[in-house]
């Protein structure tokens, strides 16, 4: 079981949705190797505009034709343990932007049992 409280560091990847690692959305690969590597928790936020590097606004606007929306992957855990992670994001990330803030986690327990269940309906997110 998984019990993380107090003091921690957040992990902001900002990507396009459209950004990929062999052919599979960038920020699943990124998920699932917080996933491996064994990190509290990661979530896949969809903006619905924003504009970074190549300054061109991204919009779910129905008028606009743009489909490459802002995503952002957001992981959680002690500072040392998101450290240890970002040699592997210094290998997936070729444009995007990386941010590290301290925060404070005022609760998380990890699930007994199956990794996948949570024991009640519905999914249960960090």
């Amino acid at each position: 079981m998984t019990r993380l409280t107090g003091r921690a560091l957040r992990l902001t990847v900002f990507v396009g949705e459209n950004d990929t690692w062999h052919h599979k959305p960038l920020s699943s690969e990124i998920v699932h190797r917080a996933h491996a590597a064994g990190l509290a928790g990661a979530s896949v936020f969809r903006g619905v505009e924003g504009f970074g590097a190549s300054s061109l606004i991204h919009t779910s606007r129905l008028l606009s034709l743009s489909e490459d929306l802002p995503v952002a992957v957001v992981i959680v855990d002690t500072e040392a343990r998101v450290r240890a992670f970002l040699p592997q994001l210094d290998e997936l990330v070729t444009e995007g932007l990386v941010t590290l803030d301290e925060c404070e986690v005022i609760r998380y327990t990890g699930r007994e049992g199956n990794p996948g269940e949570t024991g009640r309906k519905g999914k249960k997110s960090l």
